[in-house]
């Protein structure tokens, strides 16, 4: 067998990452006959594709925004498994990023890339744990590739959410949170920390709780805070969008205090910038130290970087002897800065 160059395997082009020996894209930004999916957030997961596959859950989460409609046909694939696509095997492995994420390991001949999409290293009582994979190309992501991120334990910052419920009673605590993945762990979070009261969702985000709850997410009782008058919210923790947070919907909640749940909480000028008044740093993708130890672990000779802080990341790998390149990949961005409620939502 000869050994295939990874660029005659996989190929950054207009619509995403290209496999021409497999007839397929992964994570396409445009529609394409036959798409693979990494994950649900909806930078990643885009409708009218003509075919799909990936995890049930992902394609679950197309359905519940999409409608039953979003691609021509689907095809649910589990952790683990292998499938053949043209001259490709590939491979659905857990990514650890929101319930149902998953890298996707593509073999030809014998070289193996793998295509890790968003995932983070850290705990999560939500979702399956990341799973290293080793590979000879590693396609990272760099959302937080810079040194000054580091993301720490997050239950340290569900503390904080709950010594700030205790010392302000009188006052709502109003989280932006993303609706896919980030919202659920929060509450998971915080009813490991003990924290057993109803917790409050907006409207944009009751479906994809729901949905986590019938897949065996215990989430404790969950209440809809449409309705629910103004007094009642005192010492209540709310889960919103974060778009939700600083819109005129605030203005049902007893003098509530912001927090905002994302890994640029690290970042203060981000935080005040928002009108943020608890910062509180979780994030669903590994921070710098995630990243670099999981490039080192996967054994990989070279190493893609892509959407995020490609440059330090790169450097990084160079420093340490490894090939490296960024992707320059578009289209893909942190999707807590891009969410916006869906139609109908807004006043949820």
């Amino acid at each position: 067998m000869t050994t295939m160059r990874p660029q005659d395997i996989l190929l950054p082009a207009a619509a995403g990452l290209c496999c021409k020996p497999g007839g397929f894209h992964i994570d396409p930004v445009r529609p394409v006959e036959r798409a693979v999916i990494t994950h649900g957030h909806s930078d990643h997961a885009r409708a009218g594709h003509g075919a799909v596959l990936a995890t049930q859950e992902t394609l679950d989460m197309m359905r519940l925004r999409y409608g039953e409609n979003f691609a021509g046909s689907t095809q649910a694939i589990s952790y683990g498994e292998e499938i053949r696509l043209g001259d490709v095997k590939v491979k659905f492995h857990p990514a650890g990023h929101v319930l149902g994420s998953a890298q996707i390991a593509v073999t030809c001949k014998d070289t193996c890339i793998v295509a890790s999409g968003d995932y983070k290293d850290a705990p999560d009582p939500t979702c399956t744990p990341f799973e290293l994979v080793p590979c000879d190309v590693f396609i990272t992501e760099a959302t937080f590739g810079l040194p000054v991120f580091r993301h720490g334990d997050a239950s340290d910052e569900v503390k904080k959410l709950l010594a700030s419920v205790a010392l302000f009673p009188e006052r709502a605590h109003l989280v932006g949170a993303y609706s896919l993945g980030k919202a659920q762990r929060v509450i998971a979070l915080l009813r490991q920390a003990g924290y057993d009261a109803p917790i409050y969702l907006h409207g944009a985000m009751e479906k994809i709780t729901e949905y986590y709850q019938s897949r065996g997410i215990e989430l404790g009782e969950l209440r809809p805070v449409q309705g629910v008058k103004k007094a009642a919210l005192a010492g209540t923790i709310t889960l919103a969008p974060p778009s939700a947070t600083s819109d005129i919907w605030t203005r049902r909640f007893p003098d509530p205090v912001t927090a905002f749940a994302s890994g640029w909480m690290r970042v203060r000028a981000r935080a005040r910038q928002r009108g943020v008044e608890l910062p509180l740093v979780i994030s669903d993708h590994a921070d710098w130290d995630g990243l670099t130890a999981t490039i080192a672990a996967t054994g990989a000779g070279e190493i893609w970087v892509t959407h995020g802080q490609e440059d330090a990341l790169v450097h990084w790998c160079r420093s340490k002897g490894l090939k490296a390149q960024p992707l320059d990949l578009v289209g893909y961005g942190d999707e807590e800065e891009s969410e916006t409620p869906v139609a109908g939502e807004a006043e949820a």
